[in-house]
């Protein structure tokens, strides 16, 4: 059988490629990161044994000076990885002679027991896994940073790190929030469950503060977009503190709608326009959807509220008589699909659609599609919301923002055609 060289030759080629590339001035810093960081690990002891090294007490020196509070003996070597690269160090042993006059073994505060890597590291690694690239090319990717390899499951054990952090912003008060808009979706990602690549839901729930500051609120991992699954979510925000919302923006979805009505039946609810096109599209013929599209559009990005539902009523009449599936479809949307007409015409671009929801969701199937199963759901709903948290995802404010302090009209368009 003839050996396959190719991944032996593909190897060395790489390794002749990037020979090369010396850096005198990183190669003089990682050679002396050893020695400044056993020094300060050295001052740190010499601190807290309230002595340098090798200090004795000098004969009639002041009785109020500390006492010796322990003795040194020897050193640890430790395997240490920083932005620095991977440096071996000798770390000081000591035992501190405790009030009750017990001894016990020194630990250091800036290296942990067994810490292998520096804070920096972690966090240039997890932000190389959030920037869209997978645990094994992680590897090769912080290679040269780090002068040798990182393993998947070192990337693998520094994004679990993060879970303690997750676990804590999932249970935070939404109290004090001054929350006034709720914008709420969902989108699909492939996990992992008992061995098998399964679909799961991912439910977003995204806050507008009175200051028009949009904000993560809640993520949950669901079997489906179903009734249940939504008043999960909206239940957990209410337990939370989250204050009554004065608008819900929605996709359409019926389990959603349900799930709303049961929780705050007199809440004003606007329908994404954006779901309402591609519905209206999908009724009908290939050949109509350019017809349908100039005159929905035309109807939504009216100037005027007056404008708006003259336009209903000629593209009800319209569809009528050339789709009638297309008008019906319009007219399922009912008043919720023109809410937005209710409050300043500054605010009506950032309510007429769920966007802001799904700007996030094209940024999280961007980032998992070096993926195409994720581990666990836990790990999907995390993975969102780390993308937001390290700064991966930065959310501005709405538009109309500055006017968000009026109050809506209680007046709803004509919907008589």
């Amino acid at each position: 059988m003839t050996k396959d060289t190719t991944k032996e030759a593909a190897v060395a080629a790489e390794a002749l490629l990037l020979d090369d590339w010396f850096d005198a001035i990183e190669d003089g810093v990682r050679a002396r990161a050893r020695g400044f960081i056993e020094t300060m690990l050295e001052e740190e002891l010499s601190e807290a044994l309230s002595r340098p090294r090798y200090g004795r007490r000098k004969p009639g020196e002041d009785e109020a000076a500390p006492s010796v509070v322990g003795v040194r003996h020897g050193h640890r070597e430790r395997t240490l990885t920083g932005t620095f690269g991977k440096t071996r160090i000798a770390v000081p042993r000591a035992r501190l002679t405790g009030e009750d006059g017990k001894t016990r073994e020194w630990r250091s505060g800036s290296l942990h027991a067994y810490q292998r890597r520096t804070r920096a590291a972690d966090a240039l690694i997890a932000g190389a896994y959030l920037a869209g690239t997978n645990t094994r090319r992680v590897r090769r990717a912080l290679n040269a940073v780090f002068a040798g390899p990182v393993g998947k499951d070192v990337v693998s054990r520094v994004w679990r790190k993060t879970k303690g952090d997750w676990d804590a912003w999932n249970a935070r008060s939404l109290a004090e929030q001054p929350i006034v808009r709720l914008i709420l979706d969902g989108t699909v990602a492939r996990v992992r469950l008992d061995r098998r690549a399964t679909s799961i839901s991912l439910l977003v729930a995204l806050g507008v503060r009175a200051d028009g500051q949009k904000m993560l609120l809640a993520i949950k991992s669901m079997g489906g977009e179903g009734e249940a699954a939504w008043r999960a979510l909206l239940d957990d925000l209410v337990r939370r503190g989250l204050p009554t919302p004065e608008l819900v923006v929605v996709d359409g979805a019926p389990g959603l709608e349900k799930a709303l009505a049961a929780l705050w039946p007199d809440m004003a609810v606007q329908r994404c326009s954006v779901h309402k096109h591609r519905n209206l599209l999908a009724h009908a013929p290939e050949r109509l959807h350019e017809e349908i599209s100039n005159d929905y559009r035309d109807m939504i990005y009216a100037a005027t509220r007056g404008e708006v539902e003259t336009r209903r009523k000629a593209f009800i009449r319209k569809w009528r008589l050339k789709s009638r599936v297309v008008a019906d479809s319009l007219e399922e949307a009912g008043d919720k699909l023109f809410t937005f007409t209710r409050f300043p015409p500054s605010q009506w671009k950032s309510i007429r659609t769920s966007n802001a929801i799904e700007r996030l969701h094209e940024e999280f199937k961007r980032r998992i599609k070096t993926q195409a199963v994720l581990p666990c759901a836990d790990t999907a709903a995390m993975l969102f919301w780390a993308l937001l948290a390290s700064g991966q995802i930065i959310m501005r404010k709405v538009d109309g923002w500055h006017t968000l302090a009026e109050k809506p009209d209680d007046q709803i368009i004509d919907l008589a055609a």
